[in-house]
Formats: structure tokens, C-alpha cells, sequence
């Protein structure tokens, strides 16, 4: 009988386990929330589409939405802008006018609160 060479075993070998392997990676990348970079684009790209809608439907400026929402593609928030100033004139549609702030953009950190606190009204009360 004929030995099989170990090189070519051991190259057959990584063959078959990388087979085996490969197709688990999405599996392995889900897991570690590891975002497929096509997948994250078009997320986006959904995102500042609606954005710019909305934005439009609530009467503000694009330069406003833009500024806050400064982590969303420029180009995709002025399409949705556009589509809706668009819809909104075949329509005959007026704005509605929002009724809470805007969001703060991420990693901007929040306004403490300005309520007393016990602490603070002793030291009041000391000093009169």
C-alpha cells in the first residue's frame, strides 16, 4: 500500500475543518455583536432617511436637523428632508409642531436636576 504524504493530510485536513468552520462565523459575529459594515451602512442610511422626514413634518430647518443628529449621513437626512417637503406640498400638508425638545446627540451628558436637597436646606437655614 501507498503512504499519503503528511503535508498533503495535514493541508486536507485545514481544508475540510475550514469548511466546517467558515459558515459559523456570522453565528460567531452575532454573538459578539460584531455588525456586518453593509448592513450597519444601510441601517444608517434608513435612519437618516426617516430623520430628515420627520424633521421636514416637524418644520425644522435642515441645517437644524443636521447639527442634531450630527451622527447620521448628512445625505441620507436631506433625502428624507426633500421626499417629505415634497410629499407634503402635493398634499397641501401643514407641519405639526413638536411637542417635546430635541434629542441630544451621543455622549452628550444631561442637565443635573436644580432640585434642594436636604443638605442643602440645612446649610440655608444655618446661615440665616
Amino acid at each position: 500500500m501507498q503512504e499519503t504524504p503528511k503535508p498533503l493530510m495535514l493541508t486536507m485536513l485545514i481544508v475540510a475543518a475550514l469548511v466546517v468552520l467558515l459558515p459559523g462565523c456570522d453565528i460567531v459575529q452575532q454573538q459578539m455583536g460584531i455588525e456586518d459594515p453593509a448592513a450597519k451602512a444601510a441601517r444608517a442610511e434608513a435612519e437618516g432617511r426617516a430623520v430628515g422626514g420627520a424633521c421636514r413634518q416637524s418644520g425644522r430647518a435642515i441645517e437644524d436637523c443636521y447639527s442634531i443628529y450630527s451622527w447620521l449621513p448628512k445625505a441620507s437626512i436631506y433625502e428624507g428632508w426633500r421626499d417629505m417637503d415634497a410629499y407634503m406640498r402635493e398634499n397641501k400638508l401643514e407641519t405639526v409642531e413638536p411637542q417635546l425638545p430635541p434629542v441630544a446627540p451621543p455622549g452628550t451628558k444631561k442637565k443635573a436636576t436644580t432640585t434642594p436637597s436636604a443638605t442643602d436646606e440645612k446649610a440655608t437655614k444655618k446661615s440665616s
